[in-house]
């Protein structure tokens, strides 16, 4: 008895197995990671904006860019760091 090709397997309105992939799956996935994409673009844009306005404001963006990833840091590490940062100066005569 022939084996059923994946499209008949499938039935209508399902889009067939293409090699072991599930076409559906893979679609729903790719249309996710687009819209992501999309969001991020977005959020990027955004971010800019508010950059060119803090620097229109008179602010330094290296300074603030530090600021914020000394931030997503916890006490500890920021600590740890800025001791480190200290032992490194020190050592270089700073």
């Amino acid at each position: 008895m022939p084996s059923m090709s994946p499209q008949r397997k499938q039935g209508k309105g399902k889009m067939p197995d293409v090699g072991g992939i599930a076409a559906e799956q893979l679609r729903s996935l790719v249309e996710r990671i687009e819209r992501l994409e999309d969001e991020k673009k977005a959020l990027s844009d955004d971010i800019r904006d508010v950059c060119a306005q803090a620097k229109g404001g008179g602010f330094d963006l290296r300074v603030l860019r530090q600021i914020i990833r000394l931030r997503k840091l916890n006490s500890a590490e920021r600590q740890e760091q800025e001791t480190l940062l200290d032992v490194y100066k020190r050592a270089l005569g700073m």
